[in-house]
């Protein structure tokens, strides 16, 4: 199957290409590298600096005519939704339209979105939460995903278009940016392997559910397989702080650093927490690793980065 996916330099992104290369997919990779790394993307994958909001998607779907899309170009930065919230819905809400267009006009089958379960559902009211959740976004960002969701679902009711939302916990692992992107495990580790000191932002009670790329990988795998249009959690149903994961850290890197906390964020959420059942169930995906070991391989990525 030819596959475009957007957003195949960025660290999810690239991941999920080198697994449909090895799967024997025709991979196309759109990314305008403003995040996403060249150095990320397989030797297998067709290639175009493009911009999802530009005008030149339209040429590209025309020329490469993909039967499915992996939509993972976004603006992924929660605070800086918050503190450029016009930025966030030109990429996350009109780049999407952008890209929605060019799937109904050049016959796409079915578009897998990665959608953000640790923003959509704003405080949670129930945890872990499960898809029937109410959405009550409170970050641009969470707007901007639920929009993309509510698109998607309008483009299936009058275009037939397919979809698979799947509403992504904390991702982390290799090749997440310590720069360019808001996750604070690359951010941490990072900096404990530099002997610098990282920051934790407020009390550091804060929790999320981290999940490892190698497992959200299976879970895009299993959503392209599917057939009906849906939305799947993808995390581990477990609560990690933010103290706890900084203090994983310091064990496996061995950092001489003390805890140091900072001003809290606005728009921050103090819990979130998956349920996974559905995708367990329908899908038959599970994550398969846990947070220590996932922190590990993490570290010995950096380590020899």
């Amino acid at each position: 199957m030819k596959i475009l996916i957007t957003g195949g330099a960025g660290f999810i992104g690239s991941h999920i290409v080198d697994r449909l290369i090895e799967e024997g997919h025709e991979v196309v990779v759109v990314d305008n590298l403003v995040t996403g790394k060249k150095k990320n993307i397989n030797k297998k994958a067709g290639f175009y600096k493009a911009d999802i909001c530009s005008p030149k998607l339209e040429k590209i779907f025309k020329k490469e005519r993909p039967e499915l899309v992996s939509h993972h170009a976004a603006q992924i930065d929660v605070r800086k939704s918050v503190s450029d919230p016009v930025y966030d819905a030109q990429v996350n809400i009109l780049g999407m339209i952008n890209l929605l267009q060019c799937c109904i006009k050049h016959s796409v089958r079915k578009v897998v979105f990665a959608s953000s379960g640790g923003a959509i559902y704003g405080e949670q009211e129930a945890f872990p939460a499960s898809e029937n959740h109410s959405l009550k976004p409170v970050s641009p960002y969470g707007i901007g995903k639920l929009t993309g969701e509510n698109y998607l679902y309008y483009y299936k009711i009058n275009y037939g278009l397919d979809y698979v939302n799947l509403r992504y916990a904390n991702v982390y692992g290799p090749r997440q940016d310590p720069f360019g992107e808001a996750g604070v495990v690359a951010i941490f580790t990072n900096k404990m392997l530099k002997g610098e000191q990282p920051i934790i932002n407020g009390n550091g009670n804060q929790t999320r559910d981290y999940v490892f790329v190698e497992d959200v990988v299976e879970a895009n795998m299993a959503a392209i397989q599917r057939g009906v249009s849906d939305v799947y959690n993808v995390g581990t149903g477990r609560e990690t702080s933010v103290n706890e994961l900084f203090r994983h850290l310091m064990e496996i890197t061995k950092a001489d650093i003390k805890e140091v906390h900072g001003p809290g964020k606005k728009g921050e959420q103090l819990r979130s927490v998956l349920d996974y059942g559905k995708i367990s169930k329908e899908c038959e995906w599970e994550p398969r690793v846990s947070i220590q070991e996932g922190l590990k391989k993490t570290v010995e990525y950096f380590k020899n980065k």
